[in-house]
């Protein structure tokens, strides 16, 4: 879609949903953001029973007993699991808002699609929407609503890059006039980078990593806490041979080399678009540079990465994960109008 194609249509919405792989987050007009959760539900196999979703059935992953299944309805940005992503939404919102919602004469939602989502999956995203009790549903390209939520020009005549860094995969897009003008996705993601991570202590150290050890790597990798640009991180994990808990001292500068090996699909993708894209536009692109959005934007050295290879200019949104849902929300408030032009003197 274009902005000035489906504006008028999103200033009608109530609600703006972005159902990702790994968070699930929630927009009301005139409230702001009022859910924040992971896209996780726990659900009991022998009744059928929501026991959990969220942050709770997060923190339930690989600790339940085996008649309770941790089930992720979003996978890639697209709804594989309609009846779950309808409860796990529902739970989400809490009754409270659902009744300030269900006080709407028409309720319309809009939700945030990939870049090239296919039938299926634009059809699952409106089911899931419609079963909220919408009763129409507006479709947005992830795209132009991260570029909107971070504050990227995308309405005027003038390139802008943006990287969309998802858990399953990466959207890289050149925009201008409110539009995508050539896009392309890689299937690297933030996963990708988590596995490679733990795919080389495996290797390396003969140590297995639980699902939440990943992320204290990524803070001593990044730069940022206690173990900021320190050489060695200290990790916790289990014995490969004895099954023993076990704590290791990691060369970070070795991580970073695992780390560095997925992400040249993603300069891949950045050279695909850049040979498509306009030579005018490419000028642009050498001043206005990249930016990074998503829930993965700040995995340990993606940005110098980037810049090393491309030589732009590489930014990171101010709340890379929310960009999304952000833009979106604002396009329901009508805080974006596309550029006007004037028309000719005759």
């Amino acid at each position: 879609m274009t902005i000035s194609a489906g504006l008028e249509q999103l200033r009608r919405c109530h609600v703006a949903v972005d159902l990702g792989a790994t968070r699930t987050r929630v927009y009301v007009k005139g409230t702001g953001l009022v859910v924040d959760q992971p896209s996780a539900a726990a659900v009991n196999t022998r009744t059928g029973a929501l026991i959990a979703v969220g942050e709770l059935a997060e923190q339930m992953t690989g600790r339940t007993p085996g008649y309770i299944r941790v089930v992720r309805p979003v996978s890639g940005g697209t709804v594989v699991d309609i009846e779950v992503g309808r409860r796990m939404l529902r739970a989400l919102l809490g009754e409270k808002v659902r009744r300030a919602l269900r006080r709407k004469p028409r309720l319309r939602a809009a939700v945030c699609v990939p870049h090239d989502a296919d039938p299926l999956a634009m059809r699952a995203a409106t089911e899931t929407l419609l079963g909220l009790g919408a009763r129409r549903v507006e479709l947005v390209d992830t795209l132009i609503a991260a570029a909107v939520g971070c504050g990227l020009p995308v309405e005027r005549a003038e390139a802008t890059m943006i990287l969309a860094c998802g858990a399953a995969s990466t959207q890289i897009a050149v925009l201008s006039l409110g539009a995508v003008v050539t896009a392309d996705r890689v299937p690297v993601g933030g996963d990708a980078i988590d596995h490679a991570i733990v795919q080389h202590l495996r290797q390396r150290h003969e140590l297995v990593l639980a699902s939440q050890s990943v992320r204290p790597l990524h803070l001593a990798l990044s730069g940022d806490g206690p173990a900021a640009g320190a050489a060695v991180a200290e990790i916790q994990g289990t014995d490969v041979t004895t099954g023993l808990p076990r704590l290791v001292r990691v060369d970070t500068a070795a991580v970073r080399e695992a780390v560095r090996m997925p992400l040249t699909s993603v300069l891949d993708g950045i050279g695909r678009v850049l040979r498509d894209c306009p030579p005018d536009l490419v000028a642009d692109l050498a001043d206005q540079g990249v930016m990074l959005v998503g829930g993965s934007a700040l995995l340990p050295g993606l940005d110098r990465t980037l810049h090393n290879a491309t030589g732009m200019p590489v930014r990171i949104a101010e709340r890379p994960d929310v960009c999304a849902v952000l833009g979106l929300g604002a396009l329901l408030e009508g805080k974006v109008r596309p550029m006007v032009l004037d028309p000719l003197a005759g």
